[in-house]
């Protein structure tokens, strides 16, 4: 019998083999795990569901497979009945690949095109013809099918073109629109052998940095990115954090600078609607969220992975702590399922653990802000005439310049900055 990819859940329909813990000739137990799969950024075990012996193995590690993809073969103790509930059939064209929101400003030439590259139009006019799955993917990637050419009978968008349109992206160093008449798509150079000036060694790119690196293109090249500065008096919520901390630590919980953000960015929201929405360029309108939920930048190992807080307007500063936290560690574990990286509306990035100051974090879209929170230090400051000591908190605000005015970031870091500076015992006490 054959073993195939199952569906794994919504947006994850493929991914990269990162380890294969079985061999040829082991016997397999029913629900004893085969392999590992990478898919963006979430890592699962994947289980056989039958028993038998592995008779052939037909993946290796590092390669992209998809869902209905062929695993391993089992022989002898295969039980045929309960496989065929488990195995999914192959799938059909719009199951393929999946990828990271991604949308140039650039498009290839004719000689790209006959190459492979993404075939792209200009974004004016209805969406051209394409499935409701095709759809579907689309508006999960953020994708708009007017920039993708459809290759299929009366320029009918498939699965295909979306997939050729998302390996352009990562295979192509883009840049921005090229001036009329002008139409080339940048070239990626060609590649440099480094090992004339000295040892080297090389390791593969993984999938989440691809979709990292994808991502931050596409935020920065699509996206006019403007940096608002601030800076908070955080003494107050210090020397709340160290009365509560271990009333916290009572609860399972750990109280950190992070949960306030949390409770401090909501609020900041609620007053500035603008910061909490969304352009959608398909329909040409601006969409207003009446949620919070906030993405937090983990850093790992692995690389940036940002789960998502969902509802924080609605949670006290105990649930807040707990969700953190386990939502951190998920992620340093590579646990996280996709649907906690999906739906955020605004995102935080805090550096202090690390260090420096000051920093302009890139917008993960289609979210139209972030916030970049450096390291904290006491500094002599004014206060009523004199010179006293405060803890001061670096802040800034990159923002989708395109829906937020400056004036509009700087009444929102105004009114951040007051929430921060504004937590009182009843915030904390528990």
């Amino acid at each position: 019998m054959d073993i195939r990819l199952p569906r794994l859940g919504e947006g994850a329909d493929s991914g990269t083999v990162a380890a294969i813990f079985v061999k040829e000739g082991d016997r397999l137990a029913k629900d004893q795990a085969i392999l590992e799969l990478e898919s963006e950024k979430a890592v699962a075990s994947i289980p056989s569901p039958s028993e038998g012996v592995v008779s052939k193995i037909h993946v290796k590690e590092g390669e992209v497979i998809k869902v209905g993809q062929l695993l391993i073969s089992l022989g002898e103790g295969a039980g045929q009945g309960e496989t065929r509930a488990a195995e999914p059939q192959p799938q059909k064209e719009e199951s393929d690949q999946k990828a990271a929101p991604v949308q140039p400003q650039v498009l290839p030439s004719a000689s790209a095109v006959t190459q492979g590259a993404a075939v792209l139009t200009p974004v004016s006019g209805p969406p051209p013809p394409a499935s409701p799955t095709v759809r579907k993917i689309a508006r999960d990637l953020d994708i708009d099918l007017r920039r993708v050419k459809g290759s299929e009978p009366g320029g009918r968008v498939g699965v295909g073109d979306l997939r050729r349109y998302v390996q352009w992206l990562q295979e192509t160093a883009l840049k921005p629109a090229a001036p009329s008449g002008a139409g080339s798509a940048p070239v990626p150079p060609p590649p440099v052998d480094f090992s004339r000036w000295g040892p080297i060694h090389t390791k593969r790119i993984t999938t989440l940095r691809k979709t990292i690196s994808t991502k931050m293109v596409e935020s920065w090249t699509r996206v006019p990115h403007v940096t608002q500065f601030d800076e908070a008096d955080i003494t107050g919520i210090l020397a709340l954090r160290k009365k509560y901390l271990k009333a916290y630590e009572k609860q399972g919980v750990r109280l950190t600078l992070t949960t306030f953000a949390l409770r401090a960015v909501a609020n900041a929201l609620r007053k500035h609607p603008l910061l909490n929405a969304s352009i959608q360029e398909a329909t040409g309108e601006i969409v207003l969220k009446e949620y919070y939920h906030i993405g937090l930048a983990v850093d790992t190992e692995h690389g940036l992975i940002v789960p998502v807080v969902r509802d924080v307007e609605k949670k006290n500063l105990v649930q807040l702590s707990g969700e953190v936290q386990l939502l951190a560690d998920k992620a340093r574990e590579r646990k996280l399922a996709i649907e906690e990286m999906q739906g955020g509306t605004f995102s935080i990035s805090n550096q202090g653990g690390i260090g420096g100051g000051f920093f302009t974090p890139i917008i993960n879209t289609p979210e139209t802000a972030i916030l970049g929170m450096g390291r904290s230090a006491a500094r002599p400051v004014i206060r009523e005439g004199k010179v006293v000591e405060r803890t001061i908190l670096p802040l800034g605000l990159s923002y989708d310049h395109r829906l937020v005015d400056g004036a509009d970031a700087a009444r929102f870091m105004v009114d951040l900055v007051k929430e921060f500076e504004l937590f009182s015992e009843a915030d904390v006490k528990l």
